[in-house]
């Protein structure tokens, strides 16, 4: 057996930081504003958001103000009521459990987040997927949930318990109709969960006017917060349902726990560095949120500069409409079958040029984000890649 090595946690640092330019799809918008950094280690210490819980539940606290802040992000959302999740899983989780029974059927889209299946199974819930359109942009159509509904009513007899649709998918950045899919739901009355964990946060995300009965979102994904933290939205007519307290009593004791909320397991892990990273966030945030259209151009603008290296291909919806983005890169994978590092090769050019993100070993397909880079930054990363290739012989238009 090992022995334990104590030295290999001493002094443990990221090798990137703020001087890096950092691509990796899922951290782009969760990257952390000084202001914040500084919020960071103040609550660094445990639960380090309790010393003025009052109320056995820290989401009640009102110093530091969360209990505003949830009443703010839902003011931000347009939608009714807000708590606080151990990521977007969580928030799909809590939702299942409230508004679902075992062997009921549930529609989602087949782009959906891993999390969105393991949540349906581990409530006990039956699948039905909405297809995508295929290569090369694999897109959901809104009209496709009315099919798969009006499916399931007829197998059935009864509709879907709900209908989840993934607003930005995470493999290929596809925006997806979100106001038709929510207008679809309501005429069937079939209760809508969005997944905005790539949306809300990085762009403007009205819940009401997309018809979204639950709206998830992910801190640490597009809130720019510490993880894992969750953003759990939903409407007065569901939030008892999600949100219910505690009614068991001890048989012997007598004890109870009436202001713990069930599907929340009464206060959520994440009250500590991450809900004050949160908060601290809130206005680079709403300030953000604004300039969608700016990052949406700059997407569009790399993707055309790494177009002009030999057989770089965009995947996905065409014109951008988001800053995640996948391309197939045959010429880099026919490079690393060769490569005495093989598919490692371009990590570790880019990281020569203090760029990371791109998944190590891949080469035949890479997913990027941009979000929030400035428009030089933008530039060295269409640089980088250009250099890359034509050292290897990949022609450059």
């Amino acid at each position: 057996m090992r022995e334990i090595n104590l030295d290999i946690y001493k002094n443990l640092r990221r090798e990137v930081d703020e001087s890096w330019i950092n691509l990796h799809p899922i951290q782009r918008g969760g990257i952390l504003p000084p202001e914040t950094r500084e919020t960071l280690l103040s609550f660094a210490d445990g639960y380090s958001v309790c010393d003025y819980c009052l109320e056995g539940r820290v989401d009640l606290v009102k110093k530091p103000p969360i209990f505003d802040f949830a009443d703010d992000v839902a003011k931000f959302l347009n939608m009714d009521e807000v708590n606080f999740t151990p990521g977007a899983r969580g928030a799909k989780n809590a939702i299942f459990k409230a508004i679902t029974e075992p062997g009921d059927m549930v529609v989602i889209d087949s782009l959906a987040h891993y999390t969105t299946y393991i949540a349906a199974e581990l409530n006990g819930l039956k699948i039905v997927e909405v297809p995508h359109s295929g290569y090369p942009e694999f897109k959901i159509k809104a009209d496709d949930y009315a099919v798969k509904i009006d499916e399931v009513k007829r197998e059935t007899g009864e509709l879907p318990a709900s209908v989840l649709l993934t607003h930005a998918d995470y493999r290929y950045g596809n925006l997806a109709e979100a106001a038709a899919v929510g207008k679809i739901a309501k005429s069937y009355g079939v209760p809508f969960i969005l997944n905005a964990a790539y949306t809300a946060g990085v762009m403007p995300v009205d819940g009401k006017k997309l018809q979204a009965d639950f709206l998830v979102g992910s801190g640490h994904k597009s809130w720019a917060a510490s993880g894992p933290i969750g953003i759990l939205a939903t409407t007065y007519e569901f939030a008892d349902k999600v949100f219910r307290t505690s009614t068991i009593k001890g048989p012997w004791s007598g004890r109870a726990f009436a202001k713990k909320e069930v599907f929340l397991f009464g206060c959520p892990p994440v009250f500590g560095a991450p809900i004050a990273t949160l908060m601290a966030s809130f206005p680079h945030v709403v300030g953000r949120v604004k300039r969608w259209e700016e990052e949406v151009e700059k997407i569009r603008w790399l993707v055309k500069e790494l177009e002009r290296i030999k057989d770089f291909h965009q995947l996905g919806e065409r014109p951008r409409r988001h800053t995640l983005v996948s391309f197939e890169t045959p010429s880099f994978h026919r490079v690393a079958k060769k490569h005495e590092r093989r598919g490692f090769f371009l990590h570790e050019e880019l990281k020569k040029r203090k760029i990371s993100g791109i998944h190590p070993g891949m080469t035949k397909l890479i997913k990027l984000n941009t979000y929030g880079l400035n428009r030089d930054q933008l530039q060295k990363v269409a640089d980088a890649f250009h250099e890359i290739a034509r050292s290897y012989d990949i022609g450059v238009e």
